[in-house]
């Protein structure tokens, strides 16, 4: 079989090799060596009316920025239609005006008008904003030509983003006989920057997305690999001067009433309830925001979505709760993926701080938070996250305190170190099968020596007074990415009692290594955007050096020129079992050691499609018997108002004491009156627990960060035919600024 593999990575680039042909055009450029460009805001004291028209005299005045150049489908080829941004600022606030020119205006294509729109199904134009020019973090504006608007931090260099973040922007878009254009107003507020300088300098990148050539286009030119946040490539924007932060003081008040019934609810939590609580927000400094809360509720945050666990370790669910998402970039620490590369782990493995273990019990249920503060920011070279929350207690769970203590450095250009300590302590009276405390410290760096060449190690430990023993989890890895390779080395160590209790690890007592080399070829063939053959070998053994998990594999990617994406995947897996694997009460598979493994084909309709969608097929061996996976997600948008979704999961498994299915089947449909209010209804149906779960939300946003939610949550057991969870609740929120 490894010759197999090794045959096919070796002939699938050469064959593209011998397809393609070399362009040569005088008017491409080479994005790598393409110089940064630079551009100047104007101070002003003219009065700006934010309709999005651009007509106010000022904008005449301004040096556009124009010149944008295409990283996909033609890289380094002139933009298809002209893109003009201008810069201007008063005392208080940074204006942005932008032309996007375009000669079919009624081909835009405009999937939706809710608030963090899926940006890449959409004609869009953004801009992002490094505005301590530290070539790493910064702020992200995305718009479509509804005006809809995406606004999102970004962190390390394009490695992560908080899609949570909002600050009180006033956006508006028009479209007209010759595209469309955008206005925008950004209170300096709203930023974070180094006011003790007299002169601002920072970084800016701009993109203008035309999806129905499928082309993205850059004013700092980028490689197609690149996102509009890889701030160390991106240009600068000059002529600040005097400008301040200002207080950033916001109070944001909420009034809450709900009722609830079900035999799922525990006492107290059943009946109709009332309550107020307050979210504050204030600029430290000009480089530190702290922001407290108090009687925090998620009331409105959708449901989570259902899962079959197929495996021998827990699930991992992502954090959706506004507190814990904004800012989580500076908390962030663990198996965290790299964009561009592939690395074997990500969070999903190990993360120190996993925020979803606060004010919630592993089944989800709520666990009241009676308040907290966080202080993130940077101060004297450093990036700072401080955080604390303490919860109530609650039906024979402690109340507990959780503090959070994270700090980065800067060194090297974009690399930099840093250190995190947690520490979770019960308060109140002690309750049995809970320790008093549990502690976790690491040390994590990533370094950049050169470009393309990234290494990211991280050594941790836990202590808590009722495990003895490993505490200790580490990894080195080592990754190159350029335009043609993509290779990474992984060596990971999770100790037996390593316990984080406020983080999430996938598997302990084990010693991973893992490696991949991978090409990525732009062939000249029609449709065809990249190809990447792949190589994988994962070997995992438990402390003791005894091989317990080994699994090796073959892939290729095709992605088409419209977003499109086909994948192949043929891997064969081992795994050691040294106690009996339950999947289901009848279905448990024997200790032994077993190999199995097959193929899986996946493809990826082009997103910026008004029917797309992604469909996947996996035959495989399945320890001592077999499994067919079969996964289906439709998504349709007749208009940017309206959008239905549907997804269903199916397994089959035969094992030779037991067969079954194990599927998952959703719905949903969002519909945008405006881009100021929304509704949507998500319906959910898992069979393996036999439930059916509905959360229906509506959404008002009646002013800058300021909403009125209506959720319905219903979650009831087919098998029984009884509702078991019931929740109505209303909730409005004022957020005032000073």
């Amino acid at each position: 079989m490894w010759r197999v593999w090794v045959l096919t990575a070796f002939f699938v680039p050469t064959i593209v090799f011998a397809q393609n042909r070399e362009v040569e055009q005088s008017d491409r450029i080479d994005v790598e060596t393409a110089p940064r460009p630079s551009a100047t805001a104007l101070r002003t004291n003219a009065t700006f009316v934010i309709d999005g028209q651009l007509d106010e005299p000022v904008w005449s005045d301004v040096t556009p920025l124009t010149g944008f150049v295409q990283s996909r489908p033609d890289t380094g080829a002139p933009a298809s239609q002209e893109t003009v941004v201008r810069f201007a600022y008063t005392e208080d606030a940074l204006f942005i005006g932008i032309l996007c020119h375009d000669s079919e205006p009624h081909r835009l294509v405009v999937p939706s008008l809710k608030q963090d729109f899926n940006s890449g199904s959409s004609d869009m134009v953004g801009v992002t904003l490094d505005t301590y020019l530290d070539r790493k973090n910064g702020f992200m504006f995305l718009v479509n030509p509804q005006g809809a608007l995406k606004d999102v931090q970004i962190f390390d260099d394009s490695r992560s983003e908080n899609q949570a973040w909002e600050g009180p922007i006033r956006v508006e878009a028009v479209t007209h006989d010759s595209g469309w254009s955008v206005e925008m107003e950004i209170p300096f507020s709203t930023l974070r920057f180094n006011a003790s300088e007299e002169d601002q300098v920072w970084g800016l990148q701009v993109i203008r997305r035309i999806r129905r050539n499928h082309e993205d286009t850059f004013w700092a030119p980028l490689d197609r690999r690149d996102q509009v946040h890889k701030m160390s490539k991106a240009g600068t924007l000059t002529g600040f001067r005097g400008v301040k932060p200002g207080l950033n003081f916001r109070i944001k008040p909420y009034a809450l009433v709900n009722n609830a019934t079900g035999s799922l609810l525990e006492s107290g939590q059943s009946g109709t309830q009332a309550d107020l609580g307050l979210d504050l927000k204030l600029g430290v400094t000009s480089g530190l925001t702290l922001d407290l809360t108090y009687k925090t509720d998620f009331a409105q945050v959708e449901v989570d979505q259902e899962q079959v666990n197929l495996t021998r370790f827990p699930l991992f669910f992502p954090e959706k709760r506004d507190f814990f998402v904004e800012n989580s970039g500076t908390f962030a620490f663990g198996d965290q993926s790299e964009r561009s590369y592939r690395t074997g782990v990500s969070l999903q493995d190990f993360t120190l701080f996993h925020s979803r273990r606060v004010g919630l019990r592993g089944s989800g249920v709520p666990v009241p938070i009676l308040g907290g503060g966080r202080l993130t920011g940077r101060t004297g070279g450093f990036e700072l996250g401080l955080l604390n929350l303490q919860t109530e207690a609650a039906d024979g769970v402690p109340g507990e305190n959780l503090s959070v203590l994270r700090v980065r450095r800067g060194i090297l250009g974009t690399s930099d170190i840093g250190a995190i300590v947690i520490n979770r302590d019960a308060t109140g009276s002690e309750v049995e099968g809970y320790p008093g405390f549990n502690r976790s410290f690491g040390f994590d760096a990533n370094f950049r020596p050169l470009s393309g060449l990234l290494i990211a190690p991280y050594l941790a430990v836990t202590h808590s007074p009722d495990l003895d023993g490993n505490n200790l989890a580490g990894r080195m890895w080592v990754g190159w990415r350029d335009n043609m390779w993509d290779a990474s080395a992984l060596f990971r160590h999770v100790g037996d009692t390593f316990n984080p209790t406020v983080g999430f690890v996938r598997r302990r007592d084990i010693r991973q290594g893992y490696m991949t080399v991978g090409l990525h070829p732009r062939p000249n063939i029609p449709s065809v955007q990249e190809i990447n053959p792949y190589i994988e070998l994962d070997y995992i053994t438990n402390l003791e050096s005894e091989l317990v998990t080994r699994r090796r594999a073959f892939g290729l990617d095709v992605t088409f020129i419209d977003g499109g994406r086909l994948s192949f995947k043929y891997g064969d897996r081992f795994e050691l079992l040294d106690a009996p694997f339950t999947i289901k009460p009848e279905a448990i598979v024997p200790v032994g050691s077993y190999d199995f493994g097959g193929p899986q084909l996946s493809y990826r309709l082009s997103p910026g499609r008004a029917l797309s969608g992604q469909f996947a097929i996996a035959r495989s061996s399945f320890f001592n018997g077999d499994k067919t996976s079969l996964r289906a997600d439709l998504l349709w948008r007749p208009s940017y108002h309206l959008s239905f979704d549907l997804s269903a999961s199916h397994n089959d498994i035969d094992l030779p004491d037991a067969s079954f299915s194990a599927d998952v089947f959703g719905a949903r449909v969002d519909y945008g009156f405006s881009t100021k209010l929304f509704a949507s209804a998500f319906v959910q149906y898992n069979a393996a627990t036999d439930q059916v779960v509905t959360n229906v939300r509506v959404n008002y946003l009646y002013s800058p960060l300021s909403d009125l939610f209506l959720v319905y949550t219903e979650r009831g057991n087919t098998s029984v035919g009884e509702t078991i969870e019931r929740v109505l609740t209303l909730k409005l929120s004022k957020s005032i600024g000073f």
